[in-house]
């Protein structure tokens, strides 16, 4: 349960349209839930403002449904993220509402999105490559009620084709930048803007790159102000940084 449903039970209890036993009732899975296999949080969203995520790796297609559910029934919204298409279509069969992002590899059920944001997330990737990382992230922050524009593959080998977007770029409140190889399209972005600018380095690159060490500690090391970092191909947690960095 989030904050608004806590004070609208609450104002029904106060009111007399809702017994103290119905209340309780409606507390009973507070602060969490156990299936067995997991401890589904259903304090999270009263704590942090938004309700617990499903990590799909190392799940079952059962177990995902199975905790999918439960938020559901709590009265949440639902985010899935790295669900892989024989996920979703177990998840699917027991919940037609839910949506499949395919780039992003996420599931999303919303009872109702609502702006939540002070200005407009940018994602940036530097290729498409990144492509994927860049929709987890944006994905993420629009679940979590943000405006997100995207602009992709405008790395640094075609420089121009990011200035091309320059007002767009001035204009966002927070900045996402996802690349590999060499990462360095975080500090240039960074150098350009006086808003944060939140880093995503990619496993995508050749062997020195080291499935994205190379970009990680070049945006780590970024000349930049402003500029941090998340860890290799975590455009959740991107995502879910903006989200908190953009609230109202």
């Amino acid at each position: 349960m989030n904050e608004q449903q806590i004070r609208t039970l609450l104002e029904q209890v106060q009111a007399g349209e809702q017994s103290i036993d119905e209340a309780v009732t409606s507390l009973r899975m507070l602060p969490f839930e156990d299936l067995g296999f997991a401890m589904v949080d259903h304090h999270r969203a009263l704590r942090q403002g938004f309700p617990e995520v499903i990590l799909c790796t190392g799940k079952t297609a059962a177990q995902v449904t199975a905790i999918a559910e439960r938020i559901l029934e709590a009265g949440s919204d639902l985010l899935a993220t790295r669900a892989s298409p024989d996920v979703f279509k177990v998840v699917s069969e027991r919940l037609p509402a839910a949506q499949y992002h395919e780039e992003a590899r996420t599931i999303v059920v919303q009872k109702g999105w609502r702006d939540r944001g002070r200005g407009e997330i940018l994602v940036i990737s530097a290729g498409t490559s990144d492509i994927p990382i860049a929709q987890e992230a944006a994905v993420t922050a629009e679940v979590m009620g943000n405006q997100v524009e995207r602009i992709f593959d405008v790395g640094v080998a075609g420089i121009h084709r990011l200035f091309a977007h320059k007002e767009t770029i001035l204009k966002a409140s927070v900045l996402i930048v996802v690349a590999g190889m060499e990462g360095a399209l975080a500090s240039v972005v960074g150098g350009l803007v006086s808003r944060p600018v939140i880093a995503v380095p990619t496993s995508i690159g050749y062997g020195a790159s080291f499935d994205g060490l190379a970009a990680l500690l070049g945006m780590l090391t970024s000349c930049a102000s402003g500029v941090t970092v998340v860890n290799i191909d975590n455009g959740f947690g991107a995502g879910y940084a903006a989200s908190l960095i953009n609230r109202k």
